[in-house]
Parts: structure tokens; sequence; C-alpha cells
């Protein structure tokens, strides 16, 4: 009997330009992507496949090519999970028919069943279709929890040989794990998780960062298997950031990140957009980390910041020529963190010396507003930042708690960010004593953290 286990990518599906048409050409590119860098297996047609917005014909279409690019090097385990039982069936028959090695089924979803359905609908499936079975969580995205007590009754169904569990809740892995195992294999589903599920005895990972990085989670997986458990803590822990981007993007993220590598897979399809369950921010985050991973080559372009003086230099903006870099005057920006009373906002400019900054900054600094008293940022005693940075309060202070919080914590996050923004390359170490910046600092007069 089929036991899923190592590292499975949970494949997305690539769409031509206008997101149209399944691109056939892609989608067999992406697969020998995967195998070369060391997937035990794939998953067409699940969630990151976007599989809710494929219709039937087109789901059975890519089971179809993906079973025939593998050509049996490795198991192929396709989606064949809806809504509706009947209509699961029938995209398991055809799963089977068209040479899969198991069906990934998702606990039904949208009419929410009660526990008698959800055993009953993975029980019919089972027993119409001579198939390896397994069950898939994600309650987050289906409203269903697939409870441990379920998956413990139908683990005594001959073919349900496994688990696939996004919802990232350890508590509930360790369940799954002493109620069915040997019975059943149990898949981590959730990429921020993946060590400390298979320390906790789970049999390897499907994962939809591992349509980007397979690599890394096979030397991790690797790592664990040969019980270097140093080595694959200090793996999780660099793909930790990454991971917590892709998971919360659907598959607008991973197609942004494949896009990055060369491996064209073309947009989601609507309602997902870039800009929306992938924020502008993010996108950017995701282009770094895959620098840092050496998957893409930095980004490094010619500019001036004062003139006559030369730089070659990494610039993280999107579509900003150099051109518009040496017309460089000021830049402005703004960004916001936390929620209800714990809120925290800023304003930033940024500037020559020699222009309006420098005017403002020394104004600022002269004759100050009452309170609104300027701030120079500092990391420690008497060494200000650079570039010099001048704090203002966006609102008046009218309190020693309002002070505290503005001219202490705040300045000391805006200090550490125009330190770390230098050292990361985005302002240029050999420009640092030509620029200013002027930070206006809301933190909310109520705020406790």
């Amino acid at each position: 009997m089929f036991r899923p286990s190592g590292v499975i990518p949970a494949l997305v599906t690539p769409f031509t330009d206008d997101g149209k048409q399944v691109d056939e050409k892609g989608l067999r590119a992406l697969v020998r992507y995967v195998l070369e860098k060391g997937a035990t297996g794939v998953v067409p047609c699940g969630t990151t496949g976007e599989f809710q917005n494929l219709t039937v014909e087109e789901r059975k279409l890519v089971s179809k090519i993906v079973i025939d690019e593998v050509k049996g090097r490795v198991p192929v385990i396709v989606g064949t999970g809806c809504s509706s039982t009947d209509l699961t069936v029938e995209m398991t028959k055809h799963a089977k028919d068209a040479g899969a090695d198991a069906a990934l089924i998702v606990t039904p979803y949208y009419h929410k069943p009660a526990l008698r359905g959800i055993y009953e609908h993975y029980r019919i499936v089972a027993e119409t279709v001579d198939l390896p079975i397994m069950l898939y969580n994600i309650p987050q995205v289906t409203g269903v929890q697939l409870p441990w007590q379920v998956v413990e009754d139908l683990a005594e169904i001959p073919n349900i040989v496994g688990v696939k569990d996004s919802s990232g809740e350890l508590r509930y892995i360790l369940a799954l794990i002493e109620k069915t195992s040997p019975k059943l294999s149990i898949m981590c589903g959730h990429d921020e998780v993946v060590l400390p599920a298979l320390a906790a005895g789970c049999s390897g990972m499907i994962l939809a960062s591992a349509n980007i990085i397979p690599d890394v989670w096979r030397e991790l997986y690797d790592s664990f298997q040969r019980g270097e458990l140093q080595k694959a803590r200090e793996i999780q822990l660099k793909v930790q950031k990454f991971c917590r981007v892709i998971v919360k993007s659907g598959s607008v993220g991973p197609k942004a990140a494949m896009d990055m590598i060369g491996v064209k897979v073309g947009p989601a399809r609507l309602p997902l957009t870039q800009g929306g369950e992938l924020t502008y921010e993010d996108r950017e985050e995701l282009r770094i980390d895959l620098e840092k991973l050496g998957k893409i080559p930095l980004r490094s372009v010619a500019f001036e910041i004062t003139p006559g003086k030369p730089l070659e230099q990494r610039f993280s903006a999107v579509d900003i020529t150099p051109e518009t870099i040496r017309d460089f005057n000021l830049k402005v920006g703004e960004a916001l963190v936390g929620e209800d009373s714990d809120v925290a906002h800023i304003d930033l400019m940024m500037g020559r010396k020699d222009g309006p900054l420098g005017e403002a900054f020394a104004k600022a600094k002269a004759s100050p507003s009452p309170g609104h008293e300027p701030l120079v940022a500092i990391l420690e005693p008497n060494l200000a930042v650079k570039p010099l940075t001048l704090i203002v309060p966006t609102v008046t202070v009218r309190g020693m708690r309002q002070a505290s919080l503005v001219y202490g914590p705040a300045q000391a996050a805006v200090a550490k960010a125009v330190v770390d923004t230098v050292d990361e390359g985005f302002i240029p170490k050999s420009a640092v004593d030509d620029l200013l910046v002027i930070v206006n600092v809301f933190v909310h007069p109520s705020a406790v953290d």
C-alpha cells in the first residue's frame, strides 16, 4: 500500500498570460524543475493549484499532464476533493484511470457538514474507488475542522493511507500521530512548522513553498533523517520569513516567486491578485529572501545620489530607473504597524542636505513647535545614526507617558530601522553623509504595547 513521505510540492497551476487557459508547456517545465531539485512526489490540483478556480475538465487535464510528465519517477497524488461527494467520486475515478498513485481529498467545504457527513463523504469515496486516499485538513480555508476522532475512525478503512494537515496546529498533529500511527502517514502541509512536525513524527511535507525551494526542503528533510538536528534548525529558521509570506498569500505568492526565479507560471486567477493576497511590500520580501537563498542574483543598478559621485548599489524598488535616481531630491514614504490602540505610524522624508529637506531640518531644530520638539535618532548615547535622522511627534505631545512612548521605544525603533536599511544596502553607505531623514512619529496616546 502506498505511503506518502519526503518532500512533495503542492504544485501551482501554470496559466497563459491572460489566465484563461492552462499552460501545458509551463506545467511540464514546472514538474521537471521540482524533480530536478529533489522532490519525492508531486500534488497537482490542490489548494496552491487553485483547484476551486479550475473547471472539471481543466482539473482532469492538469492531472493527465502531470502524470504523463512524471512518467512514474515519483508518486503523483492528485487533488480530487470537491464540496460534492458525487463529484469527488468522479474526480477520484478519473485520477485512478489516469494513473495517479493516490488522491488527496479536502474536507468538504462551503456547506460545513457535521461529523457524520464528513465521515460518510470520505467512506463513500474510499469504498467506491480502489485508490489510496489521503485526507486533507485545511480549516482556515474550508471553514471545517477534520477532528482527530473522525480520522481515527476513517483509519480503519484499508485504502485511507494518510493525512495532510495544513492547520499548523502541532497539538492536532500530535493527536493524529498518537491515535492513527502506524496506520496512517501524517504529512505536514504548513510551511512554518515543518521541522517541529517532523520531530513529532510526520512522514514528510506537502508544501506550497516546495514549488520554489524543493532543494532547500530536501536538505532539511535529509538532515533530519540523518539526525543532524542543528543543521535542520538552521535551515528552517533561514526560510521562516519566506514561508510566512508564502503561507498567507495563497497561490499568488508562490507564483510571484516562481516568476522571479525564471520558472514562468503565469498569474493567479481572479479573484486572487497581486497587491491583494500578496501585498507589494510582501512581494519585495520574497525577492529579498530569494536573493539571500541564492536563488536569484542581487539586483544592482548604477546611480548617483550626489552629482559626480557614481555608485554601484543594490536598489529595491520596482520599476525605478537609474535616471529617476539621478534626479533624486526628496523621497517620501509611510508605514503603519499594530492595531486598535496599540498602533504606530510614521511618515518619512529623505533628501540631500543641500536641498529643501536640509532647510526643514535646520528650521525644526532651531524653532521647534511646542509639543513637537524634534529628537535626533541615536542608537547609543552621543552616537547619532547615519543618515542623520530627526524624529518629530506627529501630534502634540501632552503628557509624560505619551512623550516616553514617542521618544523612547519609537525613537529606538526608528534608529534601528535606519541602521538596518543602510546595512542591507537600500541606502548606499557611501551616500549616508550626503542625506538627511525626517520622520514624523505617531504613537496612539493610549497604547500599552
